[in-house]
């Protein structure tokens, strides 16, 4: 299993040899994946990514455009959005991203605080290296094909594994050139984006081989449709065992943060799977010990 070491992100140092980074998705969109626009109100959300962090949360995720195809949200909008819920977060002591492709509510999300720019696009826009290189910020390089909130019909790929490695490590090496440090790097498969289920399946199966590009690897699997057709689950809500169980399957494979809706459901399998491992001494002991129960 390929892994990375120590690696700073914002406020907080995680040794990812050992080590898994939950981070709880905060969306303020009015049609959100998942949660339809629960957390848009801005107390909503600050208060939805309190409650992240009392679950255990490393890590809050803040989006204000979702990914899929639509009209486009202004920059302002966005902006909006997502700003004074990173300046709320100011000295949580947690590591705070913003998943935008927009190069100027990146710059704008940064000098509110930010830590990290989530870019679901893959630096589609080359300024967004700029804006990151010119930060102290950290960058997650995401596959995907289309442009920004516009469809790409039946997707086909000869090799999804071959071909995703190949634009993240493309991709890689454009966050390079403008500036970008390797150490402040990150990427992610993206499942299901631009990707039926059997696309996302396989980059599942073969993780490893993604893993072995270098950086640390973020899985975004929570409730996506590739867990809800493997197992006949429409309702959003009924896929979170699914979801534990590609999580869980991730990290075996290299994944070292994984982005969730449902965060104490995924801290308490993230922290079984570190304990198995060897790499966390358990919460508490009891069982079969000295004055213990039996």
């Amino acid at each position: 299993m390929t892994a990375v070491g120590r690696r700073r992100i914002g406020p907080r140092e995680f040794d990812f040899s050992r080590q898994v980074a939950v981070m709880a998705i905060v969306n303020r969109t009015p049609d959100s994946f998942y949660d339809r626009g629960a957390t848009f109100e801005l107390d909503r959300a600050v208060a939805a990514a309190h409650a992240a962090l009392d679950e255990g949360a490393d890590w809050v995720d803040i989006g204000g455009a979702k990914f899929a195809p639509g009209p486009p949200v202004p920059v302002d909008e966005e902006a909006d959005r997502v700003v004074p819920v990173v300046a709320a977060l100011a000295g949580t002591a947690a590591v705070v991203s913003v998943d935008t492709f927009q190069p100027e509510v990146a710059r704008r999300a940064i000098d509110a605080g930010a830590h990290v720019i989530n870019d679901t696009t893959g630096i589609h826009d080359p300024a967004m290296a700029d804006v990151v290189a010119d930060s102290d910020a950290t960058i997650v390089i995401t596959h995907s094909l289309a442009a920004p909130r516009t469809p790409h019909p039946a997707p086909t790929y000869g090799d999804v594994v071959a071909e995703v490695s190949t634009f993240l490590r493309e991709r890689i090496d454009l966050a390079l050139a403008h500036g970008v440090p390797p150490e402040r790097i990150v990427i992610d498969p993206g499942h299901d984006l631009n990707k039926n289920t059997r696309h996302s399946l396989e980059l599942t199966r073969r993780l490893d081989e993604i893993a072995s590009i270098g950086p640390p690897l973020l899985v975004a699997l929570s409730n996506k449709d590739f867990v809800g057709e493997s197992l006949g689950r429409r309702d959003r809500r009924d896929r979170l065992a699914g979801s534990l169980a590609a999580a869980v399957y991730c990290i075996g494979r290299g994944a070292r943060i994984v982005r969730v809706h449902n965060v104490r459901e995924t801290v308490d399998a993230v922290r079984m799977v570190e304990a198995i491992e060897g790499w966390r001494e358990p919460a508490f002991l009891e069982h079969n010990m000295p004055g213990g129960a039996a």
